[in-house]
């Protein structure tokens, strides 16, 4: 059966004439209530429903200057990190009434760069997940936009960041616990403000716990950057091993398996952010759990709430030493 021409859709025009009524007095039925009588409004309402009219999103985004969507950018798509900020955001967005469209800067400052140049225009706002700009680009940037950066900070813009100072201080007392003197941290992306503030104070900790901390890489922070960084660990005869986040560590853990190291008992792993898995893989991960999907929905309120406040707002989200098998004693005691 060959289908029939496409039905044309009913116009603002259309239900203006079928109403008995300006085209501009349908528009604003639709847009602003207030300036029409109420008994016209129904009016065109009751038209507009019988001739199966709705307003166009863009033509409505056009009068008011606003596209009621949001844009959050993150730099690994894949990464089962951002899976739970994507979720927390896109609850946040639709409790709102928004509607969230998402991207992928392939960990590239440039791609980056040139997303927010691209949907800057077209959005009401954008969350920059673990951006990679540097701090002038990002002040750049939010002069331009409407901006909340999530796992990043920069002075002058809004942010949502997670407590890495405490969370650093549980790992290294971890460790300690369990008689290791030392450790090497397996450093992410060299860009990365995360890993940065994650170094910062895993050293601050170790001085003062009398632990001698290393840091090794970069490394890339996928399962494939785990073999090269658990060789050098070993290579190095470390006992204890802090990765950049999970997806290098449970990289890290496939590699000490392929050379028959055994974990804990020879070499301690943590990892940071308890993806979803982190308690699947041999033997399941000792980690540092971060809130990501309050901290997914937390960007989108503060984006939202923007408009209403001059005030840079900079949230710290609690974090949480989630203690598995893959840490245990320090060789020999």
């Amino acid at each position: 059966m060959v289908p029939g021409p496409a039905r044309r859709r009913p116009t603002l025009t259309d239900v203006a004439t079928a109403a008995g009524v300006a085209a501009s007095t349908v528009s604003r039925a639709f847009t602003n209530p207030a300036r029409v009588n109420a008994h016209t409004r129904e009016h065109v309402l009751s038209v507009a429903a019988r001739l199966g009219y709705a307003p166009n999103p863009a033509a409505r985004a056009l009068e008011s200057g606003r596209t009621r969507t949001l844009a959050l950018l993150v730099p690994d798509i894949t990464n089962p990190y951002f899976a739970g900020v994507i979720k927390g955001a896109e609850r946040a967005a639709a409790a709102a009434g928004l509607t969230l469209v998402l991207g992928d800067t392939q960990e590239s400052a440039s791609v980056e760069e040139q997303l927010v140049r691209r949907l800057g225009p077209s959005v009401d706002g954008l969350v920059l997940a673990a951006s990679r700009l540097p701090d002038d680009g990002l002040r750049r940037a939010a002069e331009e936009n409407a901006i909340v950066l999530l796992n990043r900070a920069t002075t002058g813009v809004d942010c949502v960041v997670a407590d890495f100072d405490s969370g650093t201080r549980q790992i290294v007392d971890h460790l300690a616990s369990h008689g290791h003197e030392s450790f090497v941290f397996l450093g992410g992306p060299a860009g990365s403000w995360s890993g940065a503030r994650r170094w910062r104070g895993l050293q601050g900790s170790a001085a003062e716990r009398g632990l001698d901390a290393t840091r090794f890489g970069p490394y890339t922070p996928t399962l494939e950057g785990g073999p090269a960084a658990a060789d050098a660990a070993l290579a190095a005869g470390a006992t204890a091993l802090v990765c950049h986040n999970d997806m290098l560590a449970i990289g890290v853990l496939r590699r000490l398996a392929q050379r028959g190291v055994a974990v804990p008992e020879r070499v301690s792993v943590v990892g940071f952010d308890d993806i979803f898995g982190a308690d699947f893989c041999s033997p399941p991960l000792t980690t540092l759990a971060e809130h990501t999907r309050d901290a997914g929905a937390r960007a989108v309120e503060v984006l939202v709430q923007q408009s209403r406040t001059t005030e840079t707002a900079s949230w710290v989200l609690p974090t949480q030493l989630v203690i598995r098998a893959s840490t245990g004693p320090a060789p020999g005691r």
